[in-house]
């Protein structure tokens, strides 16, 4: 059976950004809701006894939507911090070296993000394959892994991510979420990717 993963910091830290409100709805509702609904759609399959990873990269239809969607949302709340975090020299290398300049990277990284049509996520992400850094957007549940992509950083443009902080003004939300990234956990990210591949998601999800 899975579990609502607890949170890295209370939900009151976040000021400008998220309420406590927002994360009782986003978090306490929405994610719990995606957690329960896997449990009972499990339940006498053959992904039963599996990891969240496996799930994902195996499943499809209701099963992979829940289980993306637990997933997708861990990576999320890991993704954000109260406190001010700086990036480590290997991952601000990596970035210079795809877009020029962390200024340029946060200019697309917002840009996508934007213009994501619909419900998704925007990451970014580590291409097993060319071994680059990309920027990925996802509709709906879909993530990144399935394509050999290793999820470093996302944020969560789903409306009901922002709408309680920030009503439907998407970019206001975007600007304080760049303020609040977690660049030492997408640091980590991104060392365990370039070490790992493929298996540092499977052992991100076990």
């Amino acid at each position: 059976m899975f579990q609502l993963r607890e949170l890295p910091y209370n939900k009151n830290e976040f000021s400008g950004f998220l309420s406590e409100e927002a994360f009782e709805y986003h978090y306490g509702k929405h994610h719990q809701t995606y957690v329960n609904n896997l449990n009972n759609l499990i339940k006498g399959t053959e992904f039963e006894n599996a990891t969240l990873g496996e799930i994902i990269l195996k499943s499809k239809g209701g099963i992979f939507n829940n289980a993306a969607q637990v997933y997708n949302h861990n990576f999320y709340w890991d993704c954000i911090s109260p406190k001010e975090t700086k990036l480590s020299d290997e991952l601000s290398n990596a970035i210079n070296a795809a877009f020029g300049s962390l200024e340029a990277f946060k200019e697309a990284f917002i840009t996508s993000s934007t213009t994501l049509f619909g419900s998704g996520w925007n990451w970014l992400v580590y291409d097993v394959k060319n071994k680059k850094l990309e920027i990925v957007q996802t509709s709906n549940a879909a993530t990144p892994a399935t394509e050999s992509k290793v999820p470093l950083l996302v944020v969560d443009v789903w409306e009901h991510a922002y709408y309680i902080d920030h009503r439907n003004a998407r970019p206001a939300y975007l600007e304080a979420f760049w303020k609040h990234i977690n660049w030492n956990f997408v640091s980590e990210a991104y060392e365990w990717a370039v070490k790992e591949g493929i298996n540092s998601f499977h052992f991100y999800t076990k």
